[in-house]
């Protein structure tokens, strides 16, 4: 028989202690245990939240990025490392689903970064971790393909939850894939700023608009409630890009901000928009509220042509190395190729839709 909760959402409209992980994380776990206190049962971050988004990127030439991203680097988590392990040790403590942005590092390269998501049970469990599959524009001078081993919606008991980060939001095929998969709810994470044009240039993207078409559209094809989460540009944030001889008060000035909000599955909105002020929004949301609406239009049903249109995801985890003694060479790895007995995974009879995955 199937269920439908209900419950609170917190989506955490907050801003990195910049280029600092340690802090940051200790930033997190406070938003975390606020939100429980609440009533939130789930909590998610905006993209790349720790340490924060390489913004310098899209305001100086490469030639002068060097600085920034050794800082970045530095600061940069792998999977298995404390940082991780502290936010799950926040979601276990205060029994909540936890979704994070973050740039990850790995110790196969010193240099090699990812723009990576981890969604976390409450019982702190890593029920799944993605790295976005593709960055977006100037984004490639710091982060690295991901691959799909992430690209999935893991079974909770808050319901079928799927996560998108920025960009990939505006991919039909991976947006596709997660509504296939039975997605319920859907985590799309994006950056304070983004800008695309010279300081008072007209023309410039408009980050506002795009985060509304793109939550929407996914909100409303997928019956999904869609929780947008996005950092607001700080004094810190400024002050450090000044550190690094750039001028980002002006360059920043006019520049359309990430925005964050809940949406219904018919795509209208769940309470309020935050842009500017750090807060923290809260949502309560009904699943049974997905059912109405797939009566209408059911893309992963009968709305579709499964005669006419063939979808293969390929899920495999790209590694730089798999070396033939090691002994978990069948089991899905961590990026530095050692198996995590913590991370849920489904054996190859169980990658399906529908498969629950199996607590080793």
């Amino acid at each position: 028989m199937n269920r439908y909760p209900s419950y609170r959402v917190a989506a955490a409209h907050v801003a990195p202690v910049f280029l600092d992980t340690s802090a940051t994380v200790a930033k997190a776990c406070d938003v975390i245990a606020e939100a429980a206190r609440n009533g939130a049962r789930l909590v998610a971050f905006p993209e790349a939240f720790i340490p924060g988004f390489p913004v310098w990127v899209a305001l100086q030439a490469p030639t002068r990025g060097h600085e920034p991203f050794r800082a970045l680097a530095a600061q940069a988590l792998n999977i298995d490392g404390p940082e991780i392990a502290e936010i799950r040790g926040a979601a276990r403590q205060y029994q909540v689903v936890v979704s994070v942005g973050f740039t990850e590092g790995t110790t196969a390269s010193v240099g090699c970064l990812w723009n990576s998501n981890v969604m976390v049970d409450s019982d702190g469990t890593i029920l799944n971790h993605h790295r976005k599959l593709v960055p977006t524009f100037y984004e490639k001078l710091v982060w690295a393909n991901g691959d799909g081993s992430g690209l999935r919606v893991t079974p909770t008991a808050l319901g079928r939850i799927g996560m998108l980060i920025c960009g990939e939001n505006t991919n039909p095929l991976a947006r596709y894939a997660l509504i296939a998969e039975g997605e319920h709810v859907h985590i799309s994470t994006y950056p304070p700023v983004w800008p695309t044009r010279p300081p008072g240039s007209s023309g410039n993207y408009n980050l506002t608009e795009a985060i509304r078409i793109r939550a929407g559209a996914h909100s409303f094809e997928g019956k999904v409630f869609n929780i947008v989460v996005a950092s607001p540009v700080d004094a810190l944030l400024l002050g450090k890009l000044a550190a690094f001889g750039i001028d980002a008060e002006m360059a920043l000035a006019d520049e359309p901000r990430g925005v964050s909000m809940v949406l219904r599955p018919t795509g209208g909105r769940v309470g309020e928009v935050a842009e500017q002020q750090e807060t923290i929004l809260y949502a309560d949301i009904d699943l049974a509220e997905c059912v109405e609406p797939k009566q209408f239009h059911d893309v992963a049903g009968y709305y579709n042509r499964f005669d006419v249109f063939h979808l293969i995801v390929d899920r495999s985890a790209n590694r730089p190395v798999r070396f033939s003694d090691d002994p978990h060479n069948d089991l899905r790895q961590t990026p530095d190729g050692n198996a995590d007995p913590t991370i849920r995974r489904e054996s190859p009879a169980d990658d399906r839709c529908g498969a629950k995955p199996q607590a080793k």
